[in-house]
């Protein structure tokens, strides 16, 4: 009769086991699938908004130089102007590549490294 219970037991645990395994099974596959959308959707906003920005800043840029253009009243040297503008931005931004890397780590470390407390 103990023997019984024993192997009822065993097989109960069993089973529990099994249905605990499926269920961690079916949650790591539903987080990962959160996170991945999540990052897709932030990728997929970021290079619409950053497209749109970039023909935004296209279309500016030329309605500066051609602004120039008429002030000096020479084209070349209006484009010449909003051009050695990029020159010097890009440059700005090159020396001060490194400086974003501490705020950025930072920042996603806490976002990567946050404990879940929805279990």
């Amino acid at each position: 009769m103990a023997f019984e219970k024993l192997k009822e037991n065993v097989l109960d645990t069993d089973v529990n086991i099994h249905a605990y395994i499926k269920s961690s099974e079916d949650y790591i596959k539903l987080k990962s699938f959160k996170v991945l959308m999540l990052g897709v959707t932030y990728i997929t906003k970021v290079i619409v908004i950053g497209a749109l920005a970039c023909i935004m800043l296209l279309i500016l840029s030329f309605a500066v130089a051609f602004r120039f253009a008429q002030i000096l009243d020479d084209t070349f040297y209006g484009f010449l102007i909003v051009g050695l503008f990029y020159v010097v931005v890009v440059m700005v931004v090159y020396f001060f590549r490194n400086k974003c890397n501490g705020p950025l780590l930072r920042k996603f470390s806490k976002c990567y490294f946050i404990k879940d407390d929805t279990k």
